[in-house]
């Protein structure tokens, strides 16, 4: 027989069913979710220090790294892979134990990532409730569920820990809600509405309680505020971002200074947008059009950004939203290169 010859059915058949069984033996462990990189990039640059080093991303559910059984492989073998699951407009991000939860506007979801089990889910309200029309903050809930902001609907969104959406909140009381907090110790809902120019406070059970601020430059006053972070003394810290400024406030919602002005140089702002702080209460603030973090003390001076125009690692495209885990990741919300990168922030007890 020539190497020309077709095979005969019957050894064709055969050699299909010994591929299938070597692959049916060969599953597969969960991979490292964030390989450490020899020579990814951190910042400052040296001979400086580094206090942040880029670790990884999350584009699409593969990126979990899932363990995967002998019956999938074979699966995958017999039919090909299934497609990804990607995002399409990253605005927010918010990681409470081990799930992380992003807020995909143009793709009208919360996609759900578990760092623990490695599944992904989407959570969307039920068919017959409200839909979500551009869903742009969220904030994880401590029972491991989150809310969400729609800006479009004028509505937050509570979903429970398995995904379902339970209510809703600020139905004819919030016009274009953005960021969204949760204060850990009283339940209390903190929800920037920036059409309103406001930050609206409700109660754990969804009664509003209290009103900040109105139009204006003034000191408690805003101009299309967008996010918002609290400390872990109450402070309360907001972007108010067509005034160019982050806004900082007492735990009673009295003002107490104010970080940035307008500017292109660093320290300053040109679109503030997502807020957070770390366990050195460090700030870190995203400014969409300098495609950057900017890194405050809690005295409001500039330490050090980080990231540039660009789409590789430590590189931005119009990033929006943020947030750091306990564990000291940062994840940032790189919207127009639709995903969200991740960082760590390294201190004195864990810098090289």
């Amino acid at each position: 027989m020539t190497s020309n010859t077709p095979l005969p059915f019957f050894a064709r058949v055969a050699l299909l069913l010994t591929s299938v069984a070597t692959v049916a033996g060969c599953g597969r462990p969960a991979g490292v979710l964030f390989e450490p990189l020899l020579d990814g990039p951190s910042w400052p640059a040296p001979p400086d220090t580094p206090r942040v080093r880029y670790i990884g991303l999350l584009q699409t559910d593969q990126d979990l790294k899932p363990a995967q059984r002998p019956g999938r492989r074979v699966g995958e073998f017999l039919f090909g892979k299934d497609d990804a699951h990607a995002m399409l407009s990253p605005l927010a991000v918010s990681v409470g134990a081990s799930k992380v939860f992003i807020a995909d506007s143009n793709g009208q979801m919360l996609h759900v990532f578990d760092l623990d089990s490695r599944k992904y889910q989407q959570w969307r309200p039920a068919k017959e409730q409200t839909q979500f029309s551009m869903p742009v903050a969220v904030a994880a809930d401590p029972s491991g569920g989150a809310m969400v902001s729609d800006s479009v609907a004028g509505l937050v969104f509570v979903f429970d820990s398995t995904g379902k959406c339970t209510s809703t909140l600020g139905a004819s009381k919030l016009k274009r809600p953005c960021g969204i907090a949760i204060e850990p110790t009283t339940g209390r809902i903190l929800i920037v509405d920036s059409a309103a120019h406001q930050v609206v406070v409700f109660s754990s059970s969804g009664q509003e309680v209290a009103r900040i601020g109105q139009r204006g430059s003034d000191p408690g006053n805003f101009n299309f505020p967008t996010n918002i972070t609290l400390d872990r003394a109450g402070r309360m810290y907001v972007s108010d971002t067509l005034n160019f400024r982050i806004q900082v406030f007492s735990p009673d919602f009295q003002p107490l200074r104010q970080i940035g002005t307008k500017g292109d140089k660093p320290g300053y702002f040109s679109q503030p947008k997502g807020l957070a702080l770390d366990s050195d209460e460090h700030l870190y603030v995203v400014d969409a059009n300098f495609e950057a973090v900017q890194m405050f003390d809690p005295q409001g001076e500039l330490l050090m950004s980080f990231g540039r125009e660009g789409h590789g690692p430590g590189e931005f495209w119009l990033p929006a939203g943020i947030c750091i885990d306990p564990s000291g990741r940062i994840w940032v919300a790189d919207t127009y290169n639709r995903r969200v990168q991740v960082f760590q922030y390294l201190t004195e007890d864990h810098a090289p």
